[in-house]
């Protein structure tokens, strides 16, 4: 409770008008004077009684109020930023903050606010980049006048990026202090990056440009960088291998890199610490860099014209990611049935230029219903086979011939292939049916009608299958008398994928309702090209707001929880939780921006949260030189709290607010009155008795 005083003064309420009354008083003064100028008798006399007159119709009274002071507010504003968490200042701003609580708490002139702010997260999302102080301090002070505010404490290492700028107009109020919690003389080191580029072309050389700093001085405000020395930047892309090498210091230096793989690459650049090392946080640096590939080029071989040719090729030529090459076979080279020369269609078969000139260019190669026909020699199919080795693709879409002794399964091809023909051809009415992997892999996990676990996808039928053994990979589509259907597999570095049917085009034409055939083939194609979307072993993650959003595909469920390391090496465990269709999802509320590892024991990557890279990593240093132009316009000092806890006084408003070891909050006076007593100093009947006791005594003075 506020102390309640009382105040007491004189006031009037004058029963005449003041004009009036200052006439009258005028009229009496001049016939007063008049009067000692005669030296006429009985004139002090007068003078006297003329005055109690003019004072009781001023009507004096004494009033009593009783007030009640109104506290000023001081509030302490407490940095919890990145930054605040090294070389002991998060202890001495603590301790500080305790000074402070038990010098000013229980006051009751003055109510004490404490605000930490500058975390970094809020909410729902990221708060912007750096420290920010005054948005929480304003919302603090919304409620108090301007008049009101005693003063601000700010306990910080002074790296503030949201000050109020000195021609702003912003007034806080009161004198603004900053108590700063570092040392003087810090030395840090840190890695710039100069210039990066955010995407690229996969394969192209990109160029990135980075520079070491090594800087030291009184508090924070001298700058010196030494060109001279060097140290060692270690590079680490996707959280996998490190490559090493010395940079000078002080330097720009641009370095060559190019990207292997489309989506993001994840690359994190770090350095040796330096001398006397204020903190190893902004030694390290991290881009995100995505990778864009150039149009996919697919070499399309079809061995004959047949009713599924066209499909395939509208499905290639209507993606436009998909460069295609398309070669359709008409009549082998040997065949000699007497057609003139100036009749044979199109153009030979480039055999030798495709498939092995330029076989590396292509991303995926397509065998649609391609046989032994003499047109591509046994070297060109191993050269093939080499190319898968590599890390190429290959598709093959087969018919009956599969099944005969011209299938491409008796060439030097057949060793990558992941089934063999039996050499029986079905020719009954089936649906494609998902196995139990089907359903979890992204090629099939998602086409569209494939339905719930336990029904059968509303797709129309197919009507000829070949049978195959000795299979190798994946079983995802199953068909007449439960028979391979769809196959995918591994092979060294690259792919492959086997159709083991003719009849897919009956889904394009929409016989029996169709089904998803542009769908399945594309996203074959993509798999088959390792597009990342379309791993069926991958682990994931991405922020969203301040949550981690964790996402892990996998063709077994129940795969274990997932550890994720956040960027304080805190070690945290998230079980996720599966939808049945090869996705298992999650998430972790995340309170610090950067680098999220995460692995499951068989996969990790990386995810970044906030500003990989935050503003607060600039400069480490504690300094003043942010707050300077605000100390100086509100009146308020800086204090280094090494130095010692300054002391703190109250001033009153125009007073100095600093001295050599105290700081001033402003004392304003405010107040609100809960009672008045009006007491009268002259009451009418003793006024008048005095009157006219004056009065006679004047007459008979007068008549001596």
């Amino acid at each position: 409770m506020n102390a309640m005083t009382t105040f007491s003064r004189i006031s009037f309420d004058p029963v005449l008008p003041w004009w009036l009354l200052a006439t009258v008083a005028l009229a009496a003064a001049i016939l007063l004077g008049a009067a000692f100028w005669h030296r006429s008798g009985g004139t002090t006399w007068r003078l006297l009684a003329l005055t109690a007159a003019l004072l009781a119709l001023a009507n004096p009274y004494l009033v009593r109020e009783q007030r009640n002071p109104i506290p000023d507010v001081a509030l302490v504003v407490v940095d919890q930023s990145i930054s605040q968490r090294i070389a002991g200042r998060g202890t001495r701003t603590e301790a500080a903050l305790q000074r402070i609580e038990e010098k000013l708490r229980g006051r009751p002139d003055l109510e004490m606010r404490v605000v930490r702010a500058g975390h970094g997260f809020g909410g729902d999302q990221l708060l912007p980049d750096g420290t920010h102080l005054f948005g929480a301090i304003r919302r603090a002070l919304r409620d108090v006048p301007n008049r009101r505010v005693a003063g601000i404490i700010i306990i910080s290492d002074g790296q503030v990026h949201d000050p109020p700028k000195p021609d702003s107009g912003d007034d806080l109020g009161g004198p603004v202090h900053l108590l700063l919690s570092g040392q003087r003389g810090e030395r840090d080191r840190r890695l710039v990056v100069v210039k990066a580029p955010s995407y690229g072309i996969v394969g192209e050389t990109l160029r990135l440009s980075l520079r070491v700093e090594d800087s030291a001085g009184e508090n924070g405000n001298a700058d010196s960088r030494d060109a001279r020395g060097r140290t060692r930047l270690r590079l680490r892309r996707d959280g996998g291998t490190t490559d090493s090498r010395s940079i000078p210091i002080g330097v720009s230096r641009s370095f060559p890199f190019r990207l292997n793989h489309g989506g993001a690459t994840v690359l994190e650049l770090e350095i040796d610490p330096g001398p006397d090392e204020l903190t190893l946080k902004n030694n390290r640096a991290v881009l995100i860099i995505n990778g864009v590939r150039e149009r996919l080029r697919v070499l399309l071989v079809s061995g004959e014209p047949h009713a599924g040719e066209r499909t395939w090729r509208n499905i290639l030529k209507s993606d436009p990611s998909v460069d295609l090459v398309h070669f359709t076979i008409l009549r082998p080279p040997h065949k000699q049935d007497g057609t003139p020369i100036n009749e044979l269609s199109l153009i030979a078969f480039p055999t030798r230029e495709l498939f092995q000139d330029k076989l590396d260019d292509f991303d995926l190669i397509i065998f649609d219903r391609y046989r032994r026909r003499g047109v591509l020699p046994d070297i060109y199919l191993q050269n093939v086979a080499q190319y898968v080795r590599r890390g190429g693709a290959v598709l093959t879409a087969v018919g009956p011939d599969f099944a005969t002794p011209i299938s491409l399964s008796r060439t030097p091809l057949g060793a990558i292939l992941p089934s063999r023909p039996t050499g029986s051809v079905r020719e009954t009415g089936f649906r494609p049916l998902p196995t139990a992997k089907g359903r979890r892999h992204p090629v099939t996990a998602s086409l569209t009608g494939i339905g719930e676990t336990g029904t059968a996808p509303a797709w129309g039928r197919w009507f000829r299958q070949i049978d195959v053994t000795e299979v190798k990979g994946d079983v995802l589509l199953r068909g007449a008398a439960q028979g391979p259907l769809l196959i995918t597999a591994r092979v060294d570095n690259g792919r492959v994928a086997q159709l083991l049917s003719d009849h897919a085009w009956l889904w394009t034409r929409g016989f029996e309702g169709g089904g998803p055939q542009a769908e399945l083939l594309r996203r074959i194609a993509h798999w088959l090209m390792q597009e990342p979307d379309l791993e069926e072993e991958d682990l994931r993650a991405r922020a969203n707001g301040n949550q981690l959003l964790i996402q892990r595909r996998s063709l077994t469920p129940d795969s274990g929880a997932v550890e994720v390391v956040t960027p304080s090496g805190e070690v945290r465990s998230v079980t996720l939780k599966d939808n049945g269709r090869g996705v298992e999802a999650g998430a972790l509320a995340v309170d610090e921006p950067g680098l999220y590892r995460l692995h499951d024991g068989s996969h990790q990557t990386i995810a970044a949260a906030g500003d990989i890279n935050p503003l607060e990593y600039a400069d480490m240093r504690t300094s003043a030189v942010p707050l300077q132009p605000l100390l100086q316009q509100s009146g308020g000092g800086e204090f280094w709290l090494v130095d010692g806890m300054p002391d703190i006084r109250r001033v009153k408003p125009g007073r100095i607010n600093r001295g050599r070891n105290w700081l001033g909050l402003r004392a304003s006076g405010e107040y609100t009155v809960s009672g008045v007593e009006q007491t009268p100093l002259l009451p009418a009947l003793a006024v008048l008795i005095l009157f006219l006791g004056l009065t006679m005594l004047a007459w008979q003075r007068e008549g001596r």
